[in-house]
């Protein structure tokens, strides 16, 4: 480093889905980043990865961080901006990684979309993007975002925070994301 940093230790946060990835990050690292959480999930899929890290854990490193959350849109009728999510989540589920070995396509089959998953890859990887982009499914969608009605996305905070996440991360893209943005920093303070 060029330059020396301004605290001792540097945060390290883990992007991680596997079980013993998982478990290292609740080990060492200060947070994890786990992509594509549905809250209500979270415990089945890494709950006991978590136990296990959680047990080695430093009591120096303190709690550790569940960095979390997805797109952001508040207000009645928003719902179709769950659809901008299709090609991504199609890409990472069809397109990432070997057939054999595609972490996010595993991920998807556990939350219970096994099928879909081996669909959307095999289509992805002959060539048919849009097609496989269609087969994602609409729940899936949904468990991914913080898009609805204010009360909605009330309810998805607190599953969320129910969840173990410690850091709601959205992606606002309503039409007025600044007051979502603002809307949520008021309603989880």
């Amino acid at each position: 480093m060029l330059t020396h940093p301004s605290r001792a230790r540097i945060p390290i946060y883990l992007a991680s889905l596997g079980d013993r990835s998982v478990e290292l990050t609740a080990e060492l690292a200060e947070g994890w980043l786990p992509i594509f959480f549905v809250p209500g999930k979270a415990d089945s899929i890494w709950g006991k990865a978590l136990g296990r890290g959680l047990e080695k854990r430093s009591p120096e490193l303190g709690p550790l961080e569940v960095v979390a959350g997805g797109p952001l849109a508040i207000g009645d009728g928003l719902e179709h901006l769950r659809e901008a999510e299709r090609p991504q989540l199609a890409l990472y589920v069809g397109g990432m990684g070997a057939r054999s070995k595609n972490f996010y396509n595993e991920l998807i089959g556990r939350y219970g979309f096994e099928r879909e998953a081996a669909q959307i890859q095999d289509l992805y990887l002959s060539g048919k993007k849009r097609e496989a982009e269609a087969l994602v499914p609409s729940a899936l969608l949904e468990s991914l975002s913080l898009i609805g009605p204010a009360g909605y996305v009330k309810d998805r905070i607190a599953e969320f925070k129910a969840a173990g996440v410690t850091l709601l991360d959205v992606q606002p893209i309503g039409p007025d994301p600044l007051s979502d943005v603002a809307r949520v920093k008021e309603w989880i303070s």
